[in-house]
């Protein structure tokens, strides 16, 4: 992967976690379509609004993904579809830590590329979906710095307490998120079994703390 493609990957990644920042309680029954526009537009003004935010200020992006963007994703199936078929294996402790682990992970890993979201816009391609689809893509094409970088969105449509369409892929330049992972974890099962994917991933976000908590030189 050269930079270009990784900064751009980056900034689409950015947006697309910030994209639900401050998105208040709406209709169950919104587009899907609808929904990914109207949070896109929001989250562009709170990046644009939040000082700390544009500073690259990591413990207010984490808070803010935290707070703002997790209950919008259906988060248990990412961490399902990541892990792969050993999830079945899995004990209820195991995918209880697996889940922790990986939300701290994708969390602290994109907070930093959040700060980059500056001077976006963003166009939502029309959707292609039957009235009763229970899952859909929503296209979008975010321009910024360099070329337009394609941005899609998998939603489920959720019955019961919170329903609604909830995200649970992500796809930027052609990759899906979680089949990303899923490959990295992989291996790390492979060779370790899931506890050692456990332990990894705590090394991991251990190690990317303590990295964001290192002051800016300057």
């Amino acid at each position: 992967m050269n930079r270009r493609f990784l900064n751009q990957a980056l900034l689409a990644l950015a947006a697309s976690l910030s994209l639900l920042l401050s998105a208040p309680v709406h209709a169950v029954d919104e587009a899907p379509d609808a929904l990914i526009d109207r949070l896109t537009k929001e989250a562009l003004d709170t990046i644009q609004a939040d000082k700390a935010v544009q500073a690259g200020d990591v413990s207010r992006i984490i808070e803010l993904v935290d707070e703002k963007v997790m209950p919008h994703l259906n988060f248990q199936r990412m961490t399902s579809s990541a892990v792969g078929p050993s999830w079945r294996q899995a004990t209820p402790e195991q995918r209880k830590r697996l889940e922790a682990e990986f939300k701290i992970l994708l969390v602290r890993t994109y907070a930093g590329a959040m700060s980059q979201a500056k001077n976006l816009s963003f166009s939502v391609k029309p959707l292609r979906a039957a009235p009763d689809d229970k899952e859909v893509i929503v296209r979008t094409l975010i321009t910024g710095r360099g070329d337009p970088v394609q941005l899609d969105y998998r939603l489920e449509k959720t019955p019961g307490v919170g329903a609604g369409w909830k995200v649970f892929n992500l796809n930027v330049l052609g990759v899906w998120l979680v089949e990303t992972y899923r490959s990295q974890f992989a291996q790390e099962i492979n060779a370790k079994g899931l506890d050692g994917l456990i332990t990894t991933l705590v090394e991991r976000n251990k190690s990317n703390a303590a990295a964001s908590a290192k002051p800016a030189k300057g």
